[in-house]
């Protein structure tokens, strides 16, 4: 079992910067890939970025490349979202999920989810 508790959202203007973190409970945190999810009002969840569970390999739908980072600090059970030169249409909950299997841009791939963290992106 994993528990994964988001945090780090908040409003910005566009062009600015946030990093979510999302914290892991469990001792088998470094054995499962990790990905980022959001959900915008009246939108489906949608994949963001995802991360193998070395940290050495990562996926990001074409969006957000080149302006978000993914990353994770294994020793501290946590997973970062970093986020530059925000966009409003960037503005939706943003989700981090744990699957044993490997990493994937597929919601129903993982295993375990947050409860969200809210991202305001204002013009």
């Amino acid at each position: 079992q994993v528990r994964l508790v988001e945090s780090g959202g908040g409003l910005v203007q566009a062009g600015g910067s946030l990093r979510l973190s999302c914290a892991a409970s469990g001792r088998t945190f470094s054995s499962y890939a990790m990905g980022w999810f959001r959900q915008a009002p009246g939108k489906e969840r949608e994949f963001v970025a995802a991360i193998n569970w070395t940290g050495g390999r990562t996926y990001y739908t074409d969006s957000v490349k080149g302006r978000f980072t993914i990353s994770r600090d294994n020793a501290k059970n946590t997973v970062y979202l970093q986020m530059n030169s925000l966009k409003p249409e960037d503005t939706a909950v943003y989700y981090c999920a744990a699957t044993s299997g490997q990493m994937a841009n597929i919601a129903t791939r993982y295993d375990y989810w947050g409860q969200g963290t809210q991202v305001t992106v204002s013009s």
